[in-house]
């Protein structure tokens, strides 16, 4: 049995699993003796919710014995730098700024970091700061994620804890 088709048999035993939960299966990665089951949801999943999700899949998993062998499943959320790997992945990451890399181009760039535009069949539209606009074919792309940006950090002296007060705090422990 190939890999692909070895996935392709776990998302159709998790996929339903998840949906009745209400989220989205956002991808399936088993590497190393770990299968990740990374699923998201409009509102966002919490610990109990990823909890529950993880003893569903547990018991699906276990009745059909998909996986040959010893492993370690995760249930997650993709989190802020999410892995993209399908056009559904890039068509939910509009309007986000993503880190592409291609395979070798004849002029040697292999790095693309900007907003992604748009999504259309297989081709993707990046305005790249430094470059302007650049289409990436689905077919080049070797690796690719969403990229967090911090806001900007705080003037020195200035950063202040809850209800605005400074932290001033020296270690050490209160009497």
């Amino acid at each position: 049995m190939n890999s692909q088709h070895h996935l392709d048999v776990m998302f159709s035993l998790i996929k339903p699993v998840v949906e009745a939960s209400g989220h989205q299966l956002y991808d399936i990665q088993h590497n190393a003796g770990t299968l990740a089951v990374l699923v998201d949801g409009d509102e966002g999943l919490g610990v109990d919710q990823l909890a529950q999700l993880s003893r569903s899949v547990s018991k699906v998993l276990d009745e059909h014995d998909p996986i040959p062998g010893r492993y370690t499943l995760e249930v997650s959320t993709p989190g802020v730098e999410r892995r993209l790997r399908s056009e559904s992945h890039f068509s939910g990451a509009i309007g986000e700024i993503v880190n592409v890399r291609t395979t070798p181009e004849p002029d040697g760039r292999r790095r693309v970091v900007g907003t992604l535009v748009s999504v259309e069949g297989d081709t993707l539209t990046i305005d790249d700061a430094n470059t302007g606009v650049t289409e990436v074919q689905l077919t080049q792309i070797e690796k690719a994620r969403t990229v967090f940006e911090w806001g900007p950090a705080p003037k020195p002296g200035t950063s202040s804890g809850p209800n605005g007060l400074k932290n001033n705090h020296k270690g050490g422990s209160r009497k």
